[in-house]
């Protein structure tokens, strides 16, 4: 086939029968992407789209960025190494520096780093493995809504249930706790109340001889859950349960592979509640959009035998140039203040189509990382006070932005929330533009509904 004149309905048709029936955002975003450059994305033909997926959160610059190109294309010219194990090179020493530098003081004075495979699922079983050597312990602490990763531990911890019900033997011990979710509070309490509840539930079941949890080995925390729906924790909870994991040695893993370098607000997660986790996962922007990931931690938990953790492509030197290249640009120009304002500029928008539509039933988030949950507003009301999600709705309300050039994922329950993960240098005008093509993708499906 002649690939420069191809279509996207062509490109795609030879996708399907040949890829395995495991992938996914082709089936909702029918496109061949062509080129692309910063916000923005062009198929093979000729459409052009503003991109809030944006590689899942990993293109924290955009496409294409003339810091990271130029990075990569330094490193080429120069005859660099592109793939060294873990045998140590001046570029992976300038990545530990800039990534240490990213990094509180509070932590990083007293860290140590693995790098593992490129997947970010990986950084989550090296943490797993990590804190079940440093403890003896067994037990892991999750959390309802959680997602970490699709390998064997770490879909152990997945909430949802429907990716693990076909796969036998996943990791023991792995223990689902309630998340903080005000629109659909476990306890049925929202609020700060709510929050309180959950987290005096998790203390008490924790102290209770009889829970049939035996002394964990960790307990691993989105504090804004993505796949779950963009759901972000409140910060005194993520204080409390950084109290009592501390006052019972339970090893705290943070897993910002979603969240880290300045997504949320602030360059870390974890820094909006002023805590100190003791593991943190890093992958997705950490690597300037090519395959890296890597864990953090207290270096009092090194205690693992050389060959505990390896993985033949730790050693991906492009990655490591294009990372720290992102990440001294995000620092360097305060790219989570601009997620901050830009984020709030966004959920302003989105708060105003909210009021405008009954399907909307939650607006939500941090930074730039923001969710629309759907509702059935015809539907029976749950025990919460909410009615039900409504992933077809949401599905609907994408397929229509997707019509008009905005690329959204959806997630959550049933898949009922439109996610909202645009490069932290989206423009203010942008800002506008996705909200406007959003408004208007609601809009329609609401008055297909009036019609039917």
């Amino acid at each position: 086939m002649d690939y420069a004149e191809t279509s996207n309905a062509q490109l795609l048709a030879q996708q399907a029968s040949r890829e395995s029936n495991a992938r996914t955002y082709p089936r909702h975003l029918p496109l061949a992407i062509e080129r692309a450059q910063g916000v923005e994305v062009e198929d093979v033909d000729g459409n052009t789209y503003y991109d809030c997926l944006a590689g899942a959160g990993t293109l924290a610059l955009g496409h294409n960025h003339p810091t990271v190109t130029e990075e990569m294309e330094r490193l080429l010219a120069a005859d660099r190494p592109i793939h060294t194990l873990d045998i140590t090179t001046p570029e992976k020493e300038a990545f530990v520096d800039a990534l240490f530098d990213s990094l509180p003081d509070a932590f990083a004075d007293n860290a140590k780093v693995q790098f593992c495979s490129p997947a970010g699922t990986d950084a989550v079983e090296a943490a797993l493995k990590l804190v079940k050597t440093a403890t003896g312990n067994r037990s892991v602490l999750g959390f309802q809504g959680g997602y970490h990763g699709m390998t064997n531990g770490a879909l152990s911890l997945m909430g949802d249930t429907a990716a693990k019900e076909s796969i036998p033997g996943l990791m023991p011990d792995v223990h689902h706790l309630p998340y903080p979710y005000d629109f659909r509070p476990p306890f049925g309490i929202d609020g700060d109340e709510g929050h309180r509840a959950i987290s005096r539930y998790i203390e008490g079941l924790l102290d209770d001889p009889d829970s049939g949890i035996v002394d964990p080995a960790g307990m691993v925390v989105e504090l804004v859950q993505g796949e779950g729906g963009a759901i972000a924790a409140p910060d005194e909870w993520t204080r409390e349960i950084r109290r009592i994991t501390r006052e019972r040695d339970i090893p705290l893993i943070v897993d910002e592979i979603q969240t880290g370098l300045g997504r949320t607000g602030e360059l870390f997660a974890f820094e909006h509640a002023d805590i100190v986790p003791d593991v943190v996962t890093l992958s997705k922007a950490v690597g300037g959009g090519l395959p890296l990931s890597v864990v953090v931690y207290r270096d009092d938990l090194d205690v693992w035998k050389p060959g505990a953790h390896a993985g033949t492509f730790r050693g991906n030197q492009l990655a490591m140039a294009a990372g720290r290249a992102t990440i001294e640009y995000v620092v360097e120009n305060d790219l989570h203040e601009h997620a901050a304002q830009m984020g709030e500029r966004l959920r302003s928008h989105l708060e105003r189509t909210a009021d405008q539509f009954d399907a909307v039933g939650d607006v939500r988030g941090r930074g730039l990382m923001l969710g629309v949950e759907f509702v059935d507003t015809e539907g029976e009301r749950e025990p919460t006070g909410a009615l039900p999600a409504d992933g077809d709705r949401a599905t609907e309300v994408q397929s229509a932005c997707f019509d008009r050039g905005l690329v959204v994922e959806t997630g959550g329950r049933h898949g009922a929330t439109a996610r909202f993960l645009p490069p932290l240098v989206v423009t203010p005008q942008q800002v506008d533009d996705v909200a406007a093509i959003f408004h208007e993708a609601v809009e329609t499906t609401a008055a297909r509904e009036v019609v039917a």
